[in-house]
């Protein structure tokens, strides 16, 4: 609007420019003596001549001044959506396989023999931050229930996390526990093979409670008061169970850690009590540095499978591995021993090893080609052994 009017006024200024150039020249052929009136329009044209130049200065001047005001402006706020777009993260993981399975016992081939695919977990991740302090976590997982033939979508993580500082984390809801995600980390192979307690079913890798943390780059720990059924099962028993793990990372890349198991699993109702607490001790010592990864982990169980039964029984087992990565590959191996069953079947072991060598496809996706053989035996009627061979992947996004 105020540009029309500038536009105008210079218009204007100008035809009266013109006009008072001509009214001079006009005024030389006419006779010399002009009346005073003429004069007097002239003087009056003038006038308004000047006044238009004023007002032009005027109106140049406020736009000067309003370009100045919108450029020391501040940008305009996002919208909400924008805003918590920038602070929500999506994130994936997916374990893949495609093997030949050849599994015998006492020598005869059994239905889990053959060749297929898999995809034994996919994990889809919605992170939020609502400030430096405040965050939550969405994780949803997927299994295949044999019984119905279908694929099952569940909630694995879903919490509330508040950071307080290096050695005080909080997680309310269902969260990693503080023993199997730990020595995945360190074990670095989780989608060729469980590592050994999760394997054999000797603790869960999530569950829901209230979860504190903290590691400042030479301590760390974690507590967790848990309701002890594992994160596909939030339902409620008569008391809560606790695990926790404290270590020690002396120089960089080498930790000791140690840790342990209390409780009823869940399994404590009012109308089935429990009978016995389940009880673990576990132990780690690791090493990652220049592309080497050495470790070891070993636990111990009692009750594990016992808490609602009037028997007892004790497990324990150990585990090994090596992996160096020379760049475009890397070698990798483990070996794992367990007595399942110390004192219901004293002579029940497990023996589980792998070998193989992996190779990033590109960035987030990773391929190994190994070979995995385990045998589960007593010396009485169980003799199990599998033979897997394949290609296994990770996918991360």
């Amino acid at each position: 609007m105020r540009s029309k009017m500038l536009v105008a006024a210079m218009a204007a200024v100008f035809g009266a420019s013109g006009l008072a150039a001509a009214m001079p020249a006009a005024a030389q052929t006419t006779s010399t003596a002009t009346s005073s009136p003429d004069s007097t329009e002239l003087q009056q044209l003038q006038q308004q001549i000047d006044a238009l130049q004023a007002k032009v200065r005027q109106l140049e001047q406020q736009q000067q001044q309003q370009a100045q005001a919108m450029a020391a402006a501040p940008p305009p706020t996002p919208s909400s959506a924008a805003a918590w777009a920038d602070d929500t993260r999506i994130s994936g993981t997916m374990y893949t396989d495609f093997t030949n399975i050849d599994q015998t016992s006492h020598g005869t081939r059994t239905d889990a023999s053959g060749n297929g695919l898999d995809v034994k977990r996919f994990y889809l991740s919605i992170d939020h931050k609502f400030n430096d302090t405040w965050s939550a976590n969405l994780t949803t997982d997927f299994n295949y229930l044999s019984s119905d033939g279908e694929t099952q979508l569940f909630v694995k993580k879903a919490y509330v996390q508040g950071s307080f500082s290096k050695l005080a984390t909080l997680r309310v809801g269902s969260a990693n526990m503080a023993w199997i995600p730990f020595v995945e980390e360190w074990y670095g192979y989780r989608f060729v093979e469980n590592t050994l307690t999760d394997r054999l079913h000797f603790g869960n890798s999530a569950d829901w409670g209230a979860h504190l943390f903290g590691d400042n780059g030479v301590f760390d720990y974690q507590v967790s008061l848990v309701n002890g059924g594992g994160y596909k099962n939030p339902t409620r028993s008569n008391s809560m169970d606790f695990e926790g793990r404290v270590g020690v990372e002396p120089i960089k890349g080498l930790v000791f850690a140690v840790g342990g198991y209390t409780g009823d699993r869940g399994k404590d109702t009012h109308s089935s009590p429990a009978l016995h607490d389940a009880h673990r001790y576990d132990a780690m010592i690791a090493y990652h540095a220049n592309n080497l990864r050495l470790g070891g982990e070993y636990f111990r169980a009692a009750n594990w499978d016992n808490v609602a039964t009037p028997f007892t029984d004790t497990a324990d087992g150990w585990s090994v591995w090596g992996s160096y990565d020379f760049g475009p590959a890397a070698i990798f191996g483990r070996y794992d021993r367990a007595k399942p069953s110390k004192d219901q079947d004293p002579s029940l072991e497990d023996t589980y090893y792998n070998a193989g060598v992996s190779f990033p496809l590109t960035k987030g996706v990773d391929v190994a080609l190994a070979y995995k053989h385990e045998r589960l035996k007593n010396d009485t009627s169980i003799d199990t052994r599998t033979n897997e061979i394949g290609v296994w992947g990770q996918v991360k996004f």
